[in-house]
């Protein structure tokens, strides 16, 4: 069995990868209190549900609570939901949660975590792409508000992380794809050897392969959590980790959640960020190039899917929690492999890299 140990100041924790969760119980089983509630939606309990179940110790009592698929779940009214059914079931601080979904169930389940009965211990099971080579790891949790995505939330570290690759093989393949663009993040912010082996092994990625699929989540986790351990709270070098994230963020947002998976709103996000670092001359353009075209072989997206209006964008990237004031926080690239924190970006550089990315933006 592999793992990852995320090194904190005052603790460190397991990231488990294994094949499939029949092995679950061999770490699972130091990790769980008395009181289990796993949160997840219907689709991933279809798939997975029962497997998992049968890795937990049979003398504890474990429960389910289902929440909607997709971002709506990231809301006030389901986190006050859960709150409520776990004091009504008397659920107390002997109680380990475990987060059974990609990333919003380990946002959402975090965030309950971090605040039941002032903290109980979580444990997240990412079942997709993106969760488990990023938002797993780290401690991120929160839910979202219309003005903002993960407006509300808390740095809380899980318990452990059980990555397991056979649920990749059930992933819808947009939703495979959307968690490729994390993937080409952590090589674009730090490992330029890594942006070149993705370049290389593309066929392999797109088809799943196994032994690729290995290397690049473990390879990713690796990189996160180093830089976790060096920033867990977010003050530096972790900001890097948000490279598309200024924009994507917004995107989402302004499309109510509804428009574009994360992953995809962080690839359009990564192009727009790239082009703007291109025209600050920090990338170079044969550089920019080379980085949607490997977006595009991947088939994420490099242009936006309808109109948007390009004030209520920067309104929102204005509000995003990197801020230290009203001026956006960009993370742009200092060539690949290389990103830096950049503020006072003009509003017409803004226009210019969004209306970039269509042809029919609307600036106003």
């Amino acid at each position: 069995m592999n793992q990852t140990v995320v090194s904190l100041r005052d603790r460190q924790y397991s990231v488990y990868f294994q094949n499939d969760m029949k092995h679950g119980e061999n770490w699972i089983r130091h990790h769980v209190q008395r009181q289990i509630l796993i949160i997840t939606n219907a689709e991933v309990a279809n798939l997975f549900l029962e497997k998992f179940v049968r890795t937990l110790p049979s003398t504890h009592v474990v429960e389910t609570y289902y929440v909607p698929d997709g971002e709506q779940a990231k809301s006030l009214t389901h986190y006050e939901a859960i709150i409520k059914y776990l004091i009504e079931n008397h659920y107390h601080r002997d109680t380990t949660l475990i987060g059974l979904g990609g990333g919003v169930i380990g946002d959402l389940t975090g965030f309950v975590a971090a605040t039941y009965c002032r903290g109980v211990p979580y444990i997240h099971i990412p079942t997709t792409l993106l969760a488990q080579v990023d938002s797993s790891i780290g401690g991120k949790t929160g839910i979202n508000h219309v003005l903002g995505k993960n407006m509300m939330g808390a740095v809380y570290q899980p318990t452990a992380v059980g990555i397991f690759y056979e649920v990749l093989l059930t992933l819808p393949e947009r939703a495979y794809i959307a968690g490729l663009a994390e993937v080409v993040k952590y090589g674009l912010i730090q490992d330029a050897h890594f942006f070149e082996w993705i370049e290389q092994n593309t066929h392999k990625i797109r088809a799943r392969d196994q032994v690729a699929l290995m290397y690049l989540i473990q390879h990713c986790c690796e990189i996160k959590a180093g830089i976790v351990a060096q920033d867990e709270h977010d003050h530096g070098v972790r900001r890097l980790l948000n490279f598309g994230h200024t924009f994507g963020h917004a995107l989402e947002a302004a499309s109510e959640y509804s428009l574009y998976l994360h992953g995809e709103a962080v690839s359009l996000g990564m192009v727009m960020a790239s082009r703007m670092s291109n025209e600050l001359g920090y990338l170079s353009s044969s550089e920019c190039l080379r980085i949607e075209q490997l977006l595009i072989n991947l088939s994420l997206p490099v242009k936006l899917f309808e109109p948007i209006s390009i004030r209520p964008l920067r309104d929102l990237m204005a509000r995003d929690k990197k801020n230290s004031s009203t001026d956006p926080c960009f993370i742009l690239l200092d060539g690949i492999g290389k990103a830096k924190l950049v503020y006072k970006v003009s509003s017409n550089l803004i226009n210019k890299v969004v209306i970039s990315c269509h042809e029919s933006a609307l600036v106003d």
